[in-house]
């Protein structure tokens, strides 16, 4: 049968990046799970069990699973139906000198929970170079924009201008969140150690014959092989699925941050102002030929959705587990927990590809802020003309009345504001006419944002600061493409 008469997903096929796939593959986690055990038979063959040397380098030479041994588990689970007992027998196979010693004093989620830990930790550790690089792109995108004017929304309609750097820091600043959550969730991941069938250590302690100081010892011990600084001194069967529920949040407000942005350049790219990159062969349109959707946004909007969705499968299985473990968190959890990483990965490298190349059309701004800026500039214009010694209040009438017709010009003609050009020709506003160009400079309505943006982006900002973990990764300076 081929892989195209089979179900696939789309996050497999077509979204996420092989690393991550690699991660949550069954030859990864497979293997993971022998190297488990071997780093147990290391700690209690150190501490003092009769494990021979031959054991150990025969469970060293097999870490690596073949065709034929994951035949042979399948095979095995098929009759036992008990997934580990089944990698037990087939590494027993190929290790047989190991046989009476592989999973010694564990349990089942001696190897299943702690690869999921494993897994949860360098999961995060490849994200968060992904993530810092896509903010270090947008701040890029940020400096270089950070004095273009552009219209400022509220409501969905035209407000005080900002700029296109300044919106841009609204994204970044959102993003930085996230990567504090992330950085967070990573840091406070522990490994779960060797803590038995209830969480006691009773079959450890048996053992090693009530010894307690060498239960600590061993449990310490593979928490070292295993990379991790420190193990949970208090677990049940499992560990605490609250775990997941605390990774599965920061993952799920980075959805909603994906979306988010991919919300504001979908309307950008309707407003004609900002575009997503468009390759010289892409399709917008089965039928439209000249459509250039915004593509890449909308898969983000997609995928951060589903995204931001999925924390609730991690809490809802914590919340119902009964006492020191029930099985229901099985299933759920092996679709779960890789579909998070999945969906992450895949955003993160959508909006490496979308910040490496948004386009700016400055020409199609500055036509939005003319049709805007002359009612928005008309408090500026009515003072400068009280300065030079009008009346505020024939001020006022006058401009409403303008205002009034050049509105319904734009609304009822369709045609461009002439509010500008309706008080130059107005004998009342005459003492101020050589003003107009200038109480109209766009720059005099942004505010400080080119200052925020700058004090936001620059050497000894917040984002700098933030990303200074990720020097190596930043100077690689990748644009990522898309699979599909």
């Amino acid at each position: 049968m081929s892989s195209y008469d089979i179900y696939q997903s789309p996050l497999s096929g077509r979204y996420a990046s092989k690393e991550m796939l690699y991660l949550f593959s069954p030859a990864k986690r497979s293997s993971t799970w022998r190297q488990l055990w071997i780093w147990l038979a290391e700690g209690e063959k150190e501490l003092g069990l009769d494990i021979s040397d031959e054991a150990i380098s025969q469970m060293k030479a097999n870490v690596e699973l073949t065709h034929e041994d994951f035949e042979t588990a399948a095979a095995e689970e098929k009759k036992c139906r008990h997934d580990v007992m089944a990698h037990v027998y087939a590494f027993s196979k190929v290790a047989p000198a190991a046989a009476g010693v592989i999973h010694w004093g564990a349990t089942s989620c001696y190897c299943t929970d702690n690869a999921d830990l494993i897994f949860l930790r360098d999961g995060l550790n490849m994200l968060l170079p992904k993530l810092a690089t896509v903010i270090q792109k947008l701040s890029n995108f940020a400096k270089e924009n950070r004095n273009l004017a552009c219209l400022g929304y509220t409501h969905g309609q035209p407000a005080q201008l900002t700029t296109v750097g300044k919106r841009a820091c609204l994204w970044i600043q959102d993003l930085l969140m996230d990567l504090r959550n992330l950085e967070r969730a990573r840091s406070d991941i522990r490994f779960r150690g060797v803590k038995g069938t209830t969480g006691t250590q009773a079959s450890f302690l048996s053992i090693f014959n009530r010894d307690h100081s060498k239960v600590e010892e061993l449990d310490r011990l593979v928490t070292k092989k295993a990379g991790f600084e420190s193990a949970y001194v208090i677990s049940s069967q499992t560990y605490s699925r609250k775990i997941d529920v605390d990774i599965s949040n920061a993952l799920s407000s980075l959805g909603t941050t994906c979306e988010r942005i991919g919300v504001d350049i979908r309307h950008l790219a309707m407003l004609k102002e900002i575009e997503e990159p468009f390759e010289k062969d892409q399709i917008g349109s089965s039928a439209m030929a000249y459509k250039r959707n915004p593509m890449r946004s909308e898969r983000m909007c997609s995928l951060g959705r589903k995204l931001a969705n999925l924390n609730k499968d991690a809490a809802d299985t914590y919340a119902v587990q009964w006492f020191e473990r029930s099985l229901d968190d099985s299933a759920i959890r092996r679709i779960s927990l890789p579909e998070m990483y999945l969906c992450a990965d895949a955003l993160l490298i959508l909006l490496n590809n979308v910040s490496s190349g948004l386009v700016v059309y400055p020409a199609v701004i500055q036509h939005r802020i003319d049709l805007e800026l002359p009612f928005m500039a008309t408090e500026n214009i009515i003072m400068r003309l009280v300065a030079r010694g009008g009346s505020r209040q024939e001020a006022h009438e006058h401009i409403r009345v303008l205002s009034h017709q050049a509105s319904d010009v734009v609304k009822k003609e369709g045609k461009d504001n002439d509010l500008i050009e309706r008080i130059r020709k107005d004998e009342f506003f005459k003492p101020i006419a050589g003003d107009l160009d200038e109480l109209l400079d766009a720059s005099t309505f942004v505010g400080r944002a080119p200052q925020q943006v700058e004090k936001f982006t620059g050497p000894e900002g917040e984002v700098q600061t933030a990303l200074k973990p990720y020097a190596e990764a930043l100077a690689a300076n990748e644009t990522t493409e898309l699979r599909v």
